[in-house]
């Protein structure tokens, strides 16, 4: 799966033969469509998305191009679920939230237990991995919070400001996260 901010121009580099296989670095191809998914947005609306899928010219594995607001097998944005991982941050609950976002609270606490430990470590490391390489004057300003998952939201939000800054993209904060991260913001990263 790759994660992409501007689904249009993916299309057009696509088309173009200008997207690189993640796997050999061979061209890809278009490949068909993936299954049509409907995914809610903090403002209570939704949205069906229908991601292009593509097969590369050289190893023939296949790739989903996924637009980043969307996670990967989750059916809420990436700003809702981010929602709740800075409310949580803050010290919030999982019934709290899931009542702010009206959300099942079984589903903001399985969120909530998929960043703990290794996993909201990893999402602070690449963090701070971006925010290093983006503005790294700004690594020495991050502050310690009280939980690990807060050090990682805190850190995430200094590398969009970053990358916001920098690169001058008007992305929203969390699709930028999503894309940042890999769509892994709720999915740990398999061992090695």
């Amino acid at each position: 799966m790759i994660m992409v901010l501007d689904v249009d121009q993916a299309a057009r580099d696509l088309a173009g033969g200008r997207l690189a296989c993640p796997h050999c670095g061979g061209v890809l191809r278009p490949w068909a469509w993936a299954p049509v998914r409907t995914v809610r947005r903090l403002d209570g609306t939704s949205e069906p998305v229908r991601p292009r899928r593509t097969r590369c010219s050289s190893c023939h594995t296949t790739q989903v191009l996924l637009p980043a607001w969307c996670l990967p097998r989750c059916g809420d944005a990436a700003e809702v679920v981010g929602a709740a991982l800075a409310a949580n941050a803050t010290g919030r609950g999982h019934r709290g939230i899931a009542a702010d976002l009206d959300r099942p609270a079984a589903t903001v606490r399985r969120w909530l237990r998929r960043v703990r430990g290794d996993h909201a470590e990893w999402l602070r490391r690449i963090a701070v991995t971006h925010l290093a390489r983006l503005c790294p004057e700004l690594v020495a300003d991050l502050h310690p919070q009280p939980t690990v998952l807060g050090d990682a939201v805190n850190a995430l939000a200094a590398a969009v400001y970053a990358y916001r800054h920098r690169l001058g993209v008007a992305t929203d904060a969390w699709t930028l996260v999503a894309g940042l991260t890999g769509g892994r913001l709720l999915t740990p990263v398999p061992a090695d």
